[in-house]
């Protein structure tokens, strides 16, 4: 399996400005190397976020641009285009847009030589469960089987790996095998609120089923000491 090395950490910066951003990378540079930047940060402060953490932490630190592509292949592969310019380590797309689209997001992913990202492909997002699927979105199977599912398309269509949630981590490798690249939200240390996830798993528990990256956002970035808390999960790891 590919492994992150001693730190599968992903800090998720959900917050709102770059100075909130910065400050958390600076406390946590040396304890974590890997970031997240999602739609929330992205959209407030634009591409900008990039330099701002290189600033913070070097032009070493990984970045995982959360970008969850999801549209025709033209487009997305135009975006894919345009988001590499800002180098992030990992960038992902939406499995449920389909394999043209993915395919498409790889290839154009696949011109950075130098520089090319990870392409992850989200499965099944972890604020969703079975009834959702079942009664809202009109799926007519459990969590764990569409997860797995999309998975093994994204693999057929050229992705490094997925996103899912901790609950469909042994499941995928199985059926995807041990290179393939499984980035896991929905992570709560024992005892933490679980928020609007519905499929976690300790930290621990994750990385024993198989994880390569956890991603991990308010039980870090929430805490009096965001070092500590990190530095606590890893131990606990």
């Amino acid at each position: 399996m590919k492994t992150s090395g001693t730190n599968p950490i992903i800090v998720a910066l959900d917050v709102q400005t770059a100075d909130e951003a910065a400050s958390l990378v600076h406390q946590l540079s040396g304890s974590v190397h890997a970031f997240k930047v999602g739609l929330e940060l992205f959209n407030a402060e634009g591409p900008e976020i990039f330099s701002a953490i290189r600033h913070e932490a070097g032009n070493h630190v990984r970045i995982f641009y959360d970008a969850k592509f999801n549209d025709i292949p033209n487009t997305v592969a135009g975006a894919v285009k345009s988001a590499c310019k800002y180098q992030p380590w990992m960038l992902n797309i939406h499995a449920s847009g389909g394999s043209a689209m993915m395919k498409a997001a790889v290839k154009s992913a696949n011109e950075y030589v130098d520089n090319k990202p990870l392409i992850i492909a989200v499965t099944v997002l972890t604020s969703i469960d079975t009834s959702t699927l079942n009664n809202e979105l009109g799926v007519a199977a459990d969590a764990q089987s569409q997860v797995v599912r999309l998975a093994k398309l994204a693999k057929e269509s050229g992705c490094d790996g997925v996103v899912a949630s901790p609950l469909e981590v042994a499941a995928i490798r199985d059926a995807c095998g041990p290179d393939f690249v499984i980035v896991t939200p929905g992570v709560r240390p024992a005892g933490a609120d679980i928020g609007d996830q519905k499929r976690v798993m300790t930290p621990a528990d994750a990385v024993k089923a198989g994880s390569t990256y956890l991603v991990i956002g308010r039980p870090i970035t929430g805490a009096s000491d965001p070092r500590a808390a990190a530095e606590a999960i890893l131990a606990e790891i």
